[in-house]
């Protein structure tokens, strides 16, 4: 929207707002903020919004810096990011004219450096059109870009110019994180090397100086869940209302079937087959198809969310957000986590410090609870979607009462020495 004044451009927001159908009250905000970026514009000599428009007006009636409140740093209160949020409203609907639904991530708010944008762009390209995951993309972007404007800070001006030395010097700031991580950076960052170099932004294939870590995958045990915390918490949840209905749902199809958080917010109305009582998805990591039987109490919980607490909406996810504007929930957002983290905090049950919290780690309590109810493995793999049984097999250090058939006698060993 070129050549509007900010009035104008302050009036479409509004009217957008009124449209999707925000609470009367959030609209009566940004309706009071911008009367005062519309009297600070006046007192300027300002006519049309931009960036810099809105920058200096937080700063010089607020004191806020964006740059600074959105990252996180320095001595900022979060609820000053709700001043910035209707500048943000005003730039995208400038821009695409469209109202942003949240606040960027750290990284996303980071514009690639100048230097490595046309090959970091075209690595995105190539994993839309390999049709990878866009969860698995975004993860894997996400640990390019941090690497490459770590490039930037220590002055790296080309690809060309990246060495084995900076390349060193970056993993030297990972060291801390786990083996398993560090393995996962380092495949990331070889397949976007060999990219650059098959698509000649590179001279030299940088892969060759990569360091070579081997992730230690069986040295960490999955932490579980006690089976009557699950329980204390599915119970104590409300379902005379929307959001626990489909809090319900949601929590009954992961701890029923171990899905991953990201298949149960793309669900699709159609993946349900009410009449074979049948659950089939494609999930989104493997790519893989996953078809399992629609249990009773799974379908039923289902069906009281659709018919009572589903909001009337075009879009085909099973689960939606309660909020305004209704849609399905984002791809990378932690939400699913979010309600776990509320459910449990209503329920009043305490979780061990060293037991994770997320929903994930319900995934992992009942591939243990299937073994230790003599489940075979072949068929725990299958109802996980895992690819294969080693990405099972390390539910089998889990069985404690298993194991405990394995432990030698000392006395009997040393004995046996003596002989």
């Amino acid at each position: 929207m070129e050549n509007v004044t900010i009035q104008e451009l302050c009036t479409a927001v509004l009217a957008e707002l009124q449209r999707l159908g925000y609470a009367p009250g959030t609209i009566a905000f940004y309706r009071k903020a911008y009367q005062k970026l519309i009297r600070y514009a006046e007192d300027n000599g300002i006519q049309q919004y931009s960036i810099g428009v809105g920058e200096r007006w937080l700063k010089e009636s607020f004191g806020i810096d964006p740059g600074l409140v959105v990252n996180n740093r320095g001595a900022y209160n979060s609820k000053w990011y709700y001043l910035i949020r209707p500048c943000q409203c005003l730039t995208e609907w400038q821009l695409h004219e469209c109202i942003p639904l949240k606040k960027q991530g750290k990284l996303a708010s980071r514009a690639t450096p100048h230097q490595f944008k046309d090959g970091y762009e075209s690595y995105a390209s190539f994993c839309r059109d390999a049709d990878y995951s866009e969860r698995g993309t975004y993860t894997r972007l996400n640990r390019i870009k941090r690497m490459l404007l770590f490039f930037d800070q220590k002055g790296v001006s080309s690809f060309n110019c990246i060495t084995g030395r900076t390349i060193s010097a970056f993993f030297a700031t990972q060291i801390e994180l786990d083996s398993r991580t560090v393995a996962t950076m380092l495949s990331s960052c070889r397949v976007f090397f060999r990219h650059l170099y098959r698509m000649e932004f590179t001279q030299n294939d940088l892969t060759e100086k990569l360091p070579v870590v081997k992730a230690n995958r069986q040295f960490k045990l999955p932490k579980v869940w006690r089976q009557e915390d699950i329980l204390t918490v599915l119970n104590s949840i409300d379902r005379g209302n929307p959001v626990g209905k489909r809090d319900y749902a949601i929590l009954m199809l992961i701890t029923r079937y171990g899905l991953r958080s990201a298949d149960v917010k793309t669900m699709k109305l159609s993946n349900l087959h009410w009449n074979d009582n049948i659950l089939e998805i494609i999930q989104n990591k493997t790519r893989n198809p996953l078809r399992l039987p629609l249990l009773r109490d799974v379908g039923w919980s289902i069906i009281d969310y659709l018919q009572y607490g589903r909001p009337p909406s075009e879009h085909s996810e099973v689960f939606l957000t309660c909020t305004i504007p209704i849609r399905p929930f984002g791809v990378h957002s932690n939400a699913l986590n979010s309600i776990l983290a509320k459910r449990v905090r209503h329920a009043g049950v305490r979780i061990p410090r060293d037991v994770p919290k997320g929903m994930h780690s319900l995934r992992h309590t009942l591939a243990s609870v299937m073994l230790a109810n003599d489940v075979e493995l072949p068929i725990i793999s299958s109802t996980l979607g895992h690819v294969t049984s080693e990405a099972t097999g390390i539910y089998l250090h889990t069985d404690i009462s298993r194991l405990r058939q394995c432990v030698l006698d000392p006395e009997e060993v040393l004995s046996h020495e003596e002989k």
